[in-house]
């Protein structure tokens, strides 16, 4: 029969053991604990081996990691009344945890939620086009509005980013024609470009030749050439009677003295 006294410090030894245990808690480099005592806020402990008094005190694990979470496909109606369906991530921190567990009470679904309406009524103010090609604006705006609402919670929003934007599929074909029209406008305006800029060059050749005695007949006669090293086939050319006078008028000056003599 076990005697009652070892039975009583038995007792004594384990109720010992609760309390220690109790009163001992371990926080990693990445969390903070914030105490209550009887109710009421008694500050906030970093990370290590830390101790609480025991019924009294209450310590509440807060995680200073960042955060990554998704906002749902939100039905946003934007400004030149286009329905789109969007998505974006949000990135954020607690920096306060005392004001994260006392401000708000649960500051992972708060902020998922005003995530939420934020995106609705920014997107809802900015135009199509605007969401396509200004993204990283609208991110800084979505930013600065989340930031400046979840200051009072202790939480600070990192960063915020639109990953996709759902097009209705009318919408899609339609700017595909208007990608396509434009690509058809430029590539237009460069072969008028290049057209001009070959006149210009042609009328600066044509100058040249008519400054150029003997310009224009050797340029008949380059022509000839090529034609003949190319082409196989007889070619009927006509040949202007200024490209042979020079020739003639030689020929007369050369025989004129020898008549003479």
């Amino acid at each position: 029969m076990i005697p009652v006294g070892l039975v009583g410090w038995a007792v004594a030894f384990a109720i010992l053991v609760i309390l220690i245990g109790s009163a001992v808690r371990i926080l990693l480099e990445y969390e903070r604990g914030v105490v209550f005592r009887l109710g009421r806020f008694a500050g906030v402990k970093g990370p290590g081996l830390r101790f609480i008094i025991p019924v009294i005190d209450k310590l509440v694990k807060v995680s200073l990691r960042t955060v990554a979470m998704d906002v749902p496909p939100q039905d946003v109606i934007t400004r030149d009344n286009v329905s789109v369906k969007v998505n974006a991530v949000l990135y954020f921190r607690v920096m306060e945890p005392q004001k994260s567990l006392i401000d708000v009470e649960n500051y992972l679904y708060a902020t998922s939620q005003l995530a939420q309406t934020t995106l609705r009524s920014v997107l809802g103010q900015s135009e199509l086009d605007e969401l396509l090609i200004h993204r990283d604006k609208i991110n800084s705006e979505l930013q600065k509005i989340l930031d400046r609402q979840t200051d009072a919670w202790g939480v600070k929003i990192s960063n915020v980013e639109v990953k996709h934007i759902d097009l209705p599929v009318e919408m899609q074909r339609a700017m595909a024609r208007q990608a396509e029209a434009e690509r058809e406008r430029r590539a237009k305006i460069i072969h008028a470009e290049g057209e001009l800029q070959a006149s210009v060059k042609l009328s600066e050749a044509a100058k040249i030749i008519n400054q150029e005695n003997g310009a224009l007949q050797l340029r008949y006669l380059q022509t000839l050439t090529e034609i003949a090293t190319e082409k196989n086939s007889t070619i009927l050319f006509p040949l202007p009677i200024e490209l042979v006078k020079p020739f003639i008028e030689f020929g007369k000056h050369n025989v004129e003295p020898t008549s003479e003599s």
